[in-house]
C-alpha cells in the first residue's frame, strides 16, 4: 500500500549475449570459426573435470580438493592434493567415469575449508575455474602472458566496468586458424574495470575474437566479432582501439588492503547464525567479503559474501560458533580478520514440509491478489478491531478489521485453485502496527509474523505449504521503504510524549515492563489490543533529541484535545536518529526527496542507504526466503534508490535463494516492484528515475563506493542523459516470426507492475496500445504484472474498484491472458465485487462500504478443486459465486493460457497483423515450439505467417494456410480468437464470452 504515486526506468548496453545467440555468428568472419558456441562448457575429455581454485585471497599453505562424483561416494578427507598451475591458480584433473558433474569443496589440509558457505560447490565436467565463490568455465592459465611463442604478440585489454562480471574469458582464433574451445582462456585482472590478456599470433598479424563471463553471457560485437591487430589493443563498450596505450599505465597497482569491517555482530536463532557488519571502505572499492566461521565438528571454513550480513544456516544444536570477516577488492588484497564474535546457537526448529520455492518460471502462473485480513475469516478467535474500530463504523457492522487470516485462505486454496489461478499474492504479513492498518504496510517488528493472521495449525508456513502441496505459489508484498510511525523494533522505536489526563486517558496506556505489543494479546491493565505504554514517556526519556518536547502546539486532535510536541512521530521533530531514517518530508513526488524523505505521517521513512537499516531488512526478509516463499511484491519500489537495490537488496535476495535452494530456485524467485506512475506517457513526467521500466536495468556505469553518494550520482547522471539515452530491448518481442533467446544480462532482479497499462485499463484498446509502446524500454516485458485495478487505485488513478460493465471487464481479462505479461486479479474482481466503491477510506467510513470489504461471505460453504480451473465439488455461497460469468470466463482463460506456452512465455508481434488488439506470438525451446495468433473482440488478418494447420484453442475452428496469410472475422466484445500452428484443438467448453 502507498498513499501517493512512484515510478523507476533504465537501460543497458546491448553488449552482452546469451550464448544460444551466436550459433553460427561467431564463425561470420573467421572462415574456420566454429559452427555453434555452446552455453555451457564442453569436456575437456569424457568424464574428467579439470578444477582451478583462486589462492591470491586465500593464502593458504596448501590446497586440497574433496570432492564426490554426481551419485558417487567422496573422497577420504582433506581429499586430493592440488598443484600450482599459474600465478594465483592451483589445479587438479579428476576422472568422474559416467558422472556428468561433482560436487566439491577445498581446504588446507589443517581443517580449514571453503564449503560454498554449506552448500558445496556443484560443478560440471570440463574446465572450471572457482573464485572468490564465483564458479566459471575456462583455462586461466592457457596460453598465458607468462609464456610467449616465438611468433607475433598481441595483447588485448577487455573492458567490463559496463558489464558487471566477476570473471572474464577471450575466446579467439588467429587468421587463417582454428578457434580455441569454447569459451576460452581466461583473463586476468589488469586494473579496475579491465581484464588483459595476451597470446601468440605465430606468423599471424591479425586475429578474431569474442569475450564472456564464463556462464553463457557473450560480447561478440552484435554478431560480427571483434577485429584485433598484432600489438596492444583496447576493447571497450564495442570500440576498437588498435595500437593503443596500456589503459591500466597511469594507474598505480593497488595495493592497499581495504579496512578492516567493524561492527561485526552475529546473533542465533535455532540452528542459523545471522552476522551482519558495518561496510569496510577501500581506495578503489570493496568487492566482497571473506567469513571464516570455527567451531562445532566441521573445523574452519570461509565463505565468500557480496553484502554486509551472512546468514549460516544448518548447524548443530547447542553448540558455540565464532566468526571474523574480512574485506577483499578487485586486486585481490584482503583486510585483516575482524575483532571474533561469537553466538550459540539453540535446538533446531522442526522442518517444514513442502517448504521448499516451486521454482519454476515466473510466466505460468497467472496471479490472484488477496489482503489477507479481508479474503475469508477462518479462525474468529483472532479478529481485531484495533483503535478505531467504533469511530470507523466497523463496530456497528461487526466487522473488525482483522477478519481474514491465513486459516480462511487455506481453507479457500481449492476456490483459488478453482478459478486456475496458481500464484498467491498476499499483503504483508510482518507484525503492523498503526490505528488502523489491517493489510500489513506499517511494519513494527520485521522478524515476526503479526499473531492476528496466524492460528494454530494455521501458521503462515501452513500456509506456504499447503499452497505448495497444490501446486500453487505464494508470493509475499514485503516493504523495504518504510516502517510504521513507531519505527521498527530491533532498529529503533521511538517515545511519544502523552499524558494520560483526562483528554488522552483512553488512548495512552499504562507502560507495564512485563507486557510485549504482538497486535494479539489483550493487554492486561487497559483490556486492550492496541497497547502503546512502551512508546509514550510524560517525561522526555533519557537520550531525547525531539525538540521542545512536551509543548503545547496549535494544532487539536479530530476529538477537539490539545496536541503536545513530539506526541505523534515525524521526520521533523527529531526524534527519528538521522543514521538510520530520513528527516525530511517529501515536496516535488518526481524529485530527488521522494526517494529520501517521509511520503506519509505513519510511514517513517528508512534511510536504506544505511548499513544497520539494509542488514536489519536482508536479515528479516531471509527468514522468509528461508520458509520457501516463491517470491516478493516491493512495496514502494520507487522511494528507494536504484543503486541501493541494485548493490544490495537484490543480489542479497539472490545470494539468499541460492544458498538454501540452488540456482534454479534464484533465478525463478519473482521479484516485481511497485513504481506506480499515475501518467499514460512513456516515461514519467519525463523523469527516468521515476518511471517503471529503469528499476529493471543494471547500472551502466560505477559510481562512488558510498550508497548515499552513489545514489545521488545515479539520480543526477541518469536525469541529465534523460529518456533518450536509456537502454532499449527486444526480449519482449519476435524476430518477423522467429522467437529467440532474450538477453538478460543487463537484468537488474527486479521485475515491475505494469503500471501504465493500469493507468488505461477504462479500455481495453488504450491498454493494449499504450502497453506495447513502452515494452521496448523494459528489459523483458514479458514478465511485467499487469492488472485493471488494486488494493489502491482503479484505472486512470481511479479511487474507486472498476466498474466499466461486465463485457469490458471480458474484454480486459481477454486482452490480460493472452497479451504479453503476467495475468493478475484482485479478489472479488471475478464477480465485479463492489465495483464503483471507493477503495478506501481509512477509519472515516465503515470497511464494509469500501472496495475492501470482507469477501468471505461470498466464499461460505465447501469447493474442491481437481486440477487447475476444475472445480470437483461446491456448495454453499461459493457454488453461487462460482456460477457467476466472469469466473467462467477467467476459468477457461487460465485453461487456455496454461495450455499454449506461447500465451506464457512467448515474444510477441504485430508486424503483418491488422486489426485493433490482434499480435502472433511464439515460444521456442528444446522440443517446445508454440506459435499462435490471436485476436481481442475484433476481427484480424495475419499475413507472412508460416504455412501449415492452425486450430482455434476457443472454437475448434480448423483453417490450413498455404499462402502465408490468415483472416478471421470479429468474435466480438470480450470474446477471443487463438489459431495455434499444430495447436492442441479446442480448450475447455464454450462460456457466455469464450464461444
Amino acid at each position: 500500500m502507498r498513499r501517493t504515486p512512484f515510478l523507476r526506468f533504465g537501460r543497458a548496453p546491448a553488449a552482452a549475449v546469451a550464448a544460444a545467440c551466436l550459433l553460427g555468428l561467431l564463425s561470420a568472419t573467421p572462415p574456420a570459426g566454429p559452427a555453434a558456441v555452446p552455453s555451457v562448457p564442453v569436456a575437456a575429455a569424457e568424464s574428467t573435470a579439470t578444477v582451478f581454485y583462486y589462492t591470491k585471497t586465500k593464502n593458504w599453505s596448501a590446497y586440497n580438493l574433496h570432492y564426490a562424483p554426481d551419485g558417487g561416494a567422496w573422497t577420504a578427507v582433506p581429499g586430493v592434493a592440488m598443484e600450482a598451475a599459474c600465478t594465483d591458480w592451483v589445479k587438479k584433473t579428476v576422472a568422474l567415469g559416467s558422472a556428468e558433474g561433482l560436487q566439491a569443496t577445498f581446504n588446507n589440509g589443517t581443517g580449514t575449508w571453503d564449503n560454498n558457505g554449506g552448500q558445496n560447490y556443484d560443478l560440471g565436467t570440463g574446465t572450471i575455474t572457482v573464485k572468490d565463490g564465483v564458479v566459471a568455465h575456462s583455462d586461466p592459465c592457457a596460453d598465458g602472458p607468462g609464456e610467449p611463442g616465438p611468433g607475433n604478440q598481441a595483447t588485448v585489454y577487455y573492458s567490463t566496468a559496463a558489464l558487471g562480471w566477476t570473471t572474464a574469458n577471450l575466446h579467439y582464433a588467429r587468421s587463417g586458424g582454428a578457434w580455441t574451445t569454447a569459451p576460452g582462456i581466461g583473463m586476468e585482472a589488469a586494473c579496475t574495470g579491465w581484464w588483459k590478456r595476451t597470446v601468440d599470433l605465430g606468423t599471424a598479424t591479425t586475429w578474431s575474437a569474442v569475450f564472456n563471463n564464463g556462464n553463457g553471457v557473450w560480447d561478440n560485437n552484435n554478431g560480427a566479432n571483434y577485429a584485433l591487430s598484432a600489438g596492444t589493443t583496447t576493447v571497450k563498450d564495442r570500440v576498437v582501439t588498435a595500437h593503443a596505450a596500456n589503459p591500466c599505465a597511469a594507474e598505480v597497482p593497488d595495493t592497499q588492503a581495504p579496512s578492516v569491517p567493524a561492527g561485526v555482530a552475529a546473533s542465533a536463532d535455532g540452528t542459523s547464525v545471522v552476522l551482519t557488519w558495518e561496510p569496510a571502505t577501500d581506495n578503489q572499492g570493496v568487492t566482497g567479503y571473506q567469513v571464516t566461521r570455527t567451531g562445532g565438528t566441521g573445523g574452519t571454513t570461509v565463505t565468500d559474501v557480496g553484502s554486509t550480513v551472512l546468514s549460516d544456516t544448518n548447524l548443530a544444536e547447542n553448540t558455540a560458533y565464532t566468526y571474523t570477516v574480512r574485506a577483499l577488492d578487485a586486486a585481490g588484497n584482503a583486510s585483516a580478520s575482524s575483532a571474533p564474535v561469537r553466538a550459540t546457537t539453540g535446538t533446531a526448529p522442526p522442518a517444514p514440509d513442502p517448504s521448499r520455492p516451486l521454482g519454476t518460471d515466473p510466466r505460468k502462473d497467472p496471479i490472484y491478489f488477496v489482503l489477507t485480513a479481508r479474503f475469508n475469516d477462518g479462525d474468529s478467535s483472532n479478529n481485531r478491531g484495533g483503535s478505531q474500530h467504533t469511530k470507523s463504523g466497523n463496530a456497528a457492522n461487526g466487522d473488525p478489521m482483522f477478519r481474514g487470516d491465513f486459516k480462511g485462505l487455506v481453507n479457500k486454496l481449492d476456490y483459488i485453485k478453482g478459478l486456475g489461478f496458481s500464484a498467491v499474492w498476499i499483503t504483508p504479513v510482518v507484525l503492523n502496527r498503526s490505528d488502523y492498518d489491517y493489510h500489513g504496510y506499517h511494519g513494527y517488528d520485521f522478524y515476526k509474523v503479526d499473531a492476528r493472521l496466524e492460528s494454530a495449525g494455521a501458521s503462515y508456513q501452513d500456509l506456504i505449504n499447503a499452497a505448495h502441496a497444490k501446486g500453487m505459489k505464494i508470493y509475499q508484498d514485503v516493504v523495504y521503504n518504510h516502517s510504521s510511525r513507531w519505527g521498527a523494533k530491533g532498529l529503533f522505536t521511538p517515545k511519544a510524549y502523552g499524558v494520560r489526563d483526562s483528554q488522552w486517558s483512553w488512548y495512552y496506556d499504562e507502560p507495564n515492563s512485563s507486557f510485549e505489543y504482538d497486535g494479539l494479546t489483550v493487554e492486561p491493565k487497559s483490556g486492550k489490543s492496541y497497547y502503546n505504554g512502551d512508546l509514550w514517556s510524560t517525561a522526555a526519556p533519557a537520550g531525547n533529541t525531539c525538540v521542545n518536547w512536551g509543548t503545547p502546539t496549535q494544532f487539536t486532535s479530530p476529538e477537539g484535545y490539545r496536541i503536545y510536541n513530539c506526541q505523534w512521530p515525524n521526520p521533523t521533530s527529531g526524534m527519528f536518529p538521522k543514521s538510520l531514517y530520513h528527516n525530511c518530508w517529501i515536496g516535488n513526488w518526481e524529485g530527488e526527496d521522494s526517494r529520501s524523505c517521509w511520503l506519509h505521517d505513519d510511514l517513517a521513512d528508512f534511510d536504506t542507504e544505511s548499513a544497520p537499516v539494509q542488514n536489519y531488512l536482508i536479515g528479516a526478509y531471509n527468514k522468509y526466503i528461508d520458509m520457501g516463499v516463491d517470491g516478493f511484491r516491493v512495496d514502494t519500489a520507487v522511494h528507494i534508490p536504484r543503486t541501493t537495490w541494485n548493490r544490495r537488496f537484490l543480489p542479497a535476495i539472490q545470494e539468499r535463494v541460492a544458498q538454501k535452494f540452488g540456482a534454479e530456485a534464484a533465478k525463478n524467485f519473482f521479484v516485481f516492484g511497485e513504481v506506480a506512475a499515475f501518467v499514460n506517457d512513456k516515461w514519467n513526467r519525463g523523469s527516468v528515475n521515476h518511471s517503471a521500466q529503469f528499476y529493471t536495468w543494471k547500472e551502466r556505469r560505477e559510481y562512488d563506493a558510498d550508497d548515499t553518494r552513489a545514489a545521488l550520482e545515479m539520480y543526477d547522471y541518469e536525469q541529465q542523459q534523460g529518456t533518450a539515452t536509456q537502454p532499449t530491448s527486444n526480449n519482449a518481442f519476435l524476430n518477423g516470426n522467429s522467437y529467440h533467446t532474450p538477453d538478460h544480462s543487463r537484468f537488474s532482479g527486479m521485475h515491475v507492475i505494469d503500471m501504465r497499462m493500469h493507468m488505461n485499463f477504462g479500455d481495453a484498446q488504450n491498454a493494449f496500445g499504450n502497453g506495447k509502446d513502452s515494452d521496448d524500454s523494459y528489459n523483458d516485458a514479458t514478465y511485467n504484472v499487469v492488472y485493471v485495478d488494486s488494493h489502491d487505485y482503479g484505472p486512470n488513478k481511479s479511487s474507486e474498484r472498476y466498474a466499466g460493465g461486465t463485457d469490458a471487464w471480458a474484454e480486459n481479462m481477454s486482452l490480460m491472458w493472452t497479451f504479453r505479461g503476467i495475468p493478475t486479479l484482485y479478489y472479488g474482481s471475478e464477480i465485479e465485487f463492489q465495483k464503483g466503491k471507493k477503495i478506501d477510506c481509512g477509519p472515516t467510513c465503515p470497511l464494509a462500504t469500501t472496495g475492501r470489504a470482507y469477501f468471505g461471505d461470498h466464499l461460505a460453504g465447501d469447493v474442491k478443486a481437481s486440477g487447475f480451473s476444475t472445480v470437483e465439488s461446491a456448495s454453499g455461497a461459493v457454488a453461487q459465486t462460482l456460477a457467476q460469468p466472469l469466473v467462467r470466463h477467467v476459468q477457461r482463460l487460465n485453461q487456455i493460457r496454461r495450455a499454449i506456452p506461447a500465451l506464457q512465455m512467448g515474444q510477441y508481434s504485430t508486424e503483418g497483423v491488422s486489426g485493433s488488439m490482434a499480435y502472433k506470438r511464439r515460444y521456442t525451446s528444446g522440443t517446445t515450439d508454440s506459435f499462435a495468433l490471436v485476436t481481442v473482440s475484433g476481427g484480424a488478418t495475419f499475413t507472412g505467417v508460416p504455412n501449415g494447420t492452425y486450430t482455434d484453442a476457443v472454437t475448434g475452428d480448423q483453417r490450413v494456410v498455404g499462402n502465408g496469410t490468415l483472416s478471421v472475422a470479429a468474435p466480438g466484445k470480450g470474446n477471443l480468437r487463438v489459431y495455434v500452428l499444430n495447436g492442441p484443438g479446442r480448450i475447455g467448453t464454450a462460456g457466455p464470452y469464450l464461444k
